[in-house]
């Protein structure tokens, strides 16, 4: 007879804000989305069947609603990682040859997955480069909001339409991103099971 225990992955600090910020990310997106529609830097639009306010005015108030939401829950997180040396731990070290030999490894489906609780390199750079790709919306978005506000942010981005393009890039960064994940989770399933309840059972 065997007896298993469980092994703690995710704590609970942690899984809330990962699903709180995936939360304000879906809605910063989709309402981000209509407001683009209202003024195009491209030649093409949203379809409105994806996105979120009805109008410029709603949208921008549930965008400005996230973008506070996203702005504490996201420094919340960076704070708890930073403070408690999770972030030290989980995304460090990271080095050009190990990323690409982790990469080359997952290209030929021979990455394993059996230690949830370790990173690969290629998982580390991903981690911390939508880290970085927020505080850029963020920054981005606040010279898109308050520009005279911000003029050293404004000046940094080459202006207000240089900071729409590079809220417009780092928005669409940020979706990638998301797509590539959701396409490990499928892939891995037991990655979101570990997000949802924290633990796995260890035999």
């Amino acid at each position: 007879m065997t007896s298993q225990s469980t092994v703690q992955l995710h704590p609970r600090w942690l899984r809330l804000t990962h699903w709180l910020n995936a939360l304000a990310v879906l809605v910063m997106v989709t309402s981000g989305w209509r407001i683009y529609n209202a003024s195009p830097i491209f030649d093409f639009s949203f379809p409105k069947s994806i996105t979120l306010g009805g109008w410029l005015g709603g949208a921008l108030q549930w965008h400005f609603a996230a973008m506070w939401f996203l702005a504490i829950n996201g420094l919340v997180y960076l704070l708890i990682n930073l403070f408690s040396g999770r972030l030290q731990r989980r995304f460090f070290p990271v080095s050009p040859k190990g990323v690409l030999h982790d990469l080359w490894a997952a290209l030929r489906g021979k990455l394993g997955h059996a230690d949830l609780s370790h990173y690969n390199q290629v998982q580390r750079v991903a981690y911390l480069f939508v880290m970085l790709d927020i505080i850029v919306l963020v920054m981005s978005g606040l010279v898109l909001w308050k520009s005279v506000q911000f003029p050293l942010l404004r000046e940094l981005m080459f202006g207000y339409e240089g900071a729409r393009r590079v809220h417009f890039f780092a928005m669409a960064l940020l979706v990638a991103f998301v797509a590539v994940h959701l396409v490990m989770v499928a892939l891995v399933p037991k990655t979101l099971v570990a997000m949802i309840v924290g633990r796995k059972e260890h035999v």
